[in-house]
């Protein structure tokens, strides 16, 4: 049985690389912990693509349990509560726009191998999930402005830097 995840000072594998890549043999992953940046993560290549395929593998089983008419719909709404328990908090209607949104969001970044289209989606829906689960928080963001509410100019968002 593998451990989970290992960690270990980024310093470590620099200075002893064969024993730091040696505990692969007993978990799953190496976090290499790293002072002044975030950590990485160190793991054997065939153990990355297999959690790749499976992460696929589950997204495309949501999926077509989701677009199954018969069942589906109504067994991921049901079971939603369960895996992400503040969705409790949005409205039916918004609670099936998160799953839809979910779904093809987590199946086009699993076709590109990269999730943080997902961890920026699951993050939006669950703000979303704090305002309507938060009486006062809901009853300030959606009273009528004003009609002479002026907020000023806003400025332009900042677009970044192209790499060449």
């Amino acid at each position: 049985m593998t451990a989970a995840m290992s960690e270990v000072p980024f310093t470590d594998l620099l200075r002893s690389p064969v024993p730091t890549t040696r505990m692969l043999e007993s978990a799953r992953a190496v976090r290499l912990r790293r002072r002044d940046d975030e950590d990485l993560v160190l793991m054997l290549a065939d153990r990355a693509d297999d959690e790749a395929g499976l992460v696929e593998l589950s997204v495309r089983l949501l999926a077509a349990l989701w677009r199954d008419k018969s069942v589906g719909p109504g067994v991921v709404r049901r079971v939603m509560p369960d895996v992400l328990p503040w969705t409790r908090f949005l409205p039916d209607a918004d609670a099936d726009e998160f799953i839809e949104q979910f779904i093809a969001t987590t199946e086009a970044a699993s076709a590109l191998n990269n999730l943080a289209a997902v961890t920026q989606l699951l993050l939006e829906w669950r703000h979303t999930a704090e305002i309507y689960g938060d009486p006062h928080l809901y009853k300030e963001l959606t009273r009528p402005l004003a009609d002479d509410a002026d907020f000023g100019p806003v400025p332009r968002p900042e677009t970044p830097e192209s790499e060449d």
